[in-house]
């Protein structure tokens, strides 16, 4: 279990530092901000499917608390690893940051001014969170997790270019990301409606996902077998 949060905590940090990390890169360069959006994204799209075909294998690559509370929800992760892993999360996330703010001569860290609120930005935050969550239940559900790594950068990068929020859908980005005053920044006012937007995107996406690939039972726990059930081996 605690490879696992390791995992959760190194891929958030890196997601973390390279969207911080290439928002500041793309601003250094130009003055254009279709440009710089364009810099964005591929510095984190392609971080991000490094890092889902990396740590895939180890925690799952939820990195985002929405994803965690969603399986959790489905009894694919009990309750328990669940926290460990939005924690783990959260400090990723706030490490990332910091190490990106560093790199670019910033201080470690430092409270966001870009201002992102308003009806429409919310909405962006739905739909983009919605529409990850659906992505990853498909996956899941038909059993090619093994795209991953394509479609779920695949989706972040459109709804990166045509959600009006530029595509957080994830509270742990949403949460660093309050401490880079930069192009990737977001003030803290704006932090908990973006959150609660992420959040119900998340239950759409995951109620897309009961709609188009419905399941007969919950999903079992991995816990260990129980003793009283292990049956002895015959003796040589």
């Amino acid at each position: 279990m605690i490879r696992r949060w390791g995992a959760e905590a190194l891929g958030t940090c890196l997601l973390l530092t390279a969207i911080v990390g290439s928002g500041m890169m793309g601003t250094s360069l130009s003055q254009d901000l279709g440009v710089v959006l364009i810099i964005n994204v591929i510095g984190t799209v392609l971080a991000l499917a490094v890092l889902i075909w990396t740590l895939g294998p180890t925690s799952g690559a939820h990195f985002n608390p929405a994803v965690t509370l969603v399986a959790a929800f489905r009894r694919e992760v009990n309750p328990g690893e669940a926290v460990g892993y939005v924690c783990a999360q959260v400090v990723g996330a706030l490490v990332g940051v910091g190490l990106a703010n560093l790199m670019y001569s910033h201080a470690w860290w430092e409270v966001s001014s870009n201002t992102r609120s308003g009806a429409g930005l919310l909405l962006g935050e739905v739909i983009a969170t919605a529409g990850l969550l659906w992505v990853i239940g498909m996956l899941t559900r038909t059993g090619r997790g093994h795209l991953g790594p394509l479609l779920v950068p695949a989706w972040i990068a459109a709804a990166f270019v045509f959600t009006s929020s530029t595509s957080f859908a994830n509270p742990a980005v949403t949460i660093g990301r309050m401490f880079t005053d930069s192009f990737t920044g977001i003030s803290p006012s704006d932090v908990l409606p973006f959150v609660l937007a992420q959040l119900v995107g998340a239950a759409l996406g995951a109620a897309l996902t009961e709609v188009f690939y419905p399941r007969s039972q919950p999903e079992p726990l991995d816990l260990p077998e129980p003793v009283h059930s292990i049956k002895e081996k015959p003796h040589d």
